[in-house]
């Protein structure tokens, strides 16, 4: 085997990557020395912007093979028949912490799957948790900025985590979600994946039903207490990242379940609740879930920068048979991440390896900008209609027509009939052990000890009275104990 050569950008060898050229052995250097600069100016531009939440990331390739027949809802090619397999990068992350985070926090985890399908690539971005803190995304970079390292102290601020969700109601359901007992996951294999928002699947028909996606991890769910957790990030920051790493290069191969549960659309208009409130979960007595198939890990990146860093998920990327629903926090992420991507990585961040679909071909009229490598044979048009053979659009819709009504403007008032904000984290509570509720209320009394008003503490206690009775009185009861120390 030959021995390989070190090379410049241009593929010029390099005689001596050791020693800088100067003016004479004891001389300054050269502006001339190609190497010297080209590798400083390289150095300067290694790292790109991070992404605003969901910066601490791991990922890994693997394969989804349908188990079940769900043809009577969906006309997805990569669900049309039992034992189909398609390829597949899966993304985990924290979501408020910098890229140089820990991974065993106390926070939501990021669940992005980019299904590699026939029909172009079907992005599925959701969380560990099947609700969210708000239903707007207008209040969206609001809740981040409270949640982000506060801009005079340089650190997470429970004064103003807790004042935001004091005047923030609906966030009731998910803080109760967060500091339960699986609001630290032992790593990202022992831990469930969801869609989270309401989606719209379309059958052959162009029948239209709502779906929820729910990933049951098969390795059983595994949580840290907060003193475990403590311990873990003092021994590896990197945890859930080693563990995956690991595990897959070992062939303990992770895996998930997936299950949904549908809804017709003609039912969403007269549920007792918004189906689309990313605040609120469908009960399963209502919908019970439904298995489609099986979610595998394989392999592990060869390249963390260029294939989790760079890897670029958009709510808005569906195939044929899978659309959006009217949930507010969707139609909002539709547009964000997608552009979140071309503020990041360029306008041609779909070209990128672990980006660009494998089993699709793309055909279309963008051309040039930073890092363009498609661009067609020399004679191709580059607008549209053409004389020309270039592609044409095709009159079959993605996903079915939404029906719309009433006046423009921003709305507050409830459509259904129970659309408060604190039943469904009542119910959570209630689902509790004993034991439970005492990690709960221990969690959440550490942090709200730490919060300088008064007013802060007594609104989230109300919000917690709102939900049940015993969970505020509680709660109170434990703040006021630590604050008495």
């Amino acid at each position: 085997m030959s021995k390989r050569v070190l090379t410049t950008e241009s593929g010029a060898p390099v005689a001596d990557n050791q020693n800088s050229a100067t003016a004479g052995v004891g001389g300054p250097l050269l502006l001339q020395d190609q190497h010297l600069l080209e590798k400083l100016a390289r150095f300067n531009r290694e790292r790109i912007p991070e992404r605003v939440v969901h910066a601490r990331g791991s990922g890994a390739y693997g394969y989804f093979e349908v188990t079940d027949d769900v043809t009577a809802f969906t006309k997805a090619g990569f669900l049309s028949e039992v034992g189909k397999r398609t390829d597949l990068f899966l993304r985990f992350s924290t979501v408020a912490d910098s890229l140089g985070g820990s991974d065993a926090v106390r926070d939501p985890r990021g669940f992005a799957v980019k299904f590699y399908t026939e029909e172009g690539n079907y992005d599925l971005v959701g969380n560990n948790t099947p609700v969210f803190f708000i239903k707007d995304p207008v209040k969206f970079p609001d809740f981040i900025h409270s949640q982000k390292r506060d801009p005079f102290t340089g650190r997470q601020e429970p004064d103003n985590v807790f004042d935001f969700w004091a005047h923030s109601p609906e966030a009731t359901h998910q803080i109760t979600w967060l500091f339960g007992d699986r609001g630290i996951p032992a790593s990202y294999r022992h831990m469930d994946g969801f869609g989270s928002h309401t989606y719209q699947w379309t059958n052959e028909a162009g029948e239209a039903f709502f779906v929820k996606y729910h990933f049951k991890t098969n390795q059983g769910i595994r949580c840290l207490s907060a003193e475990q957790a403590a311990e873990t990030v003092g021994a590896d920051a990197t945890s859930h990242q080693t563990d995956l790493l690991q595990a897959i290069e070992r062939g303990v191969n992770p895996s998930w379940t997936l299950y949904v549960q549908i809804m017709p659309a003609a039912e969403a208009a007269e549920y007792r609740f918004n189906p689309f409130d990313l605040t609120k979960v469908w009960p399963h007595a209502d919908y019970p879930v439904q298995r489609v198939g099986r979610l595998v890990l394989d392999r592990n990146p060869d390249n963390i920068f260029a294939e989790v860093e760079q890897a670029a998920f958009s709510p808005n990327n569906f195939v044929p048979g899978i659309g959006p629903s009217p949930d507010k926090m969707l139609q909002g992420r539709l547009f964000a991440y997608a552009d979140a991507h071309r503020y990041r990585l360029g306008v041609n961040h779909t070209q990128l390896p672990v980006n660009a679909p494998k089993h699709a071909v793309v055909d279309n009229y963008g051309r040039d900008g930073l890092m363009a490598t498609r661009y067609g044979s020399r004679h191709d048009k580059n607008y549209e209609p053409n004389s020309y053979a270039g592609p044409a659009q095709t009159d079959v819709p993605l996903s079915a027509p939404l029906p719309v009504n009433g006046h423009t403007g921003t709305h507050e008032a409830p459509l259904h009939v129970k659309d408060d904000h604190f039943f469904q984290a009542g119910e959570l509570y209630r689902l509790m052990s004993e034991d439970e509720k005492k990690r709960l209320v221990a969690n959440l009394a550490g942090g709200l000890s730490q919060v300088s008003r008064e007013d802060v503490i007594d609104k989230m206690v109300s919000h917690f009275a709102a939900a049940d009775p015993d969970y505020g009185k509680r709660v109170a009861e434990a703040v006021r104990a630590l604050r008495e120390d």
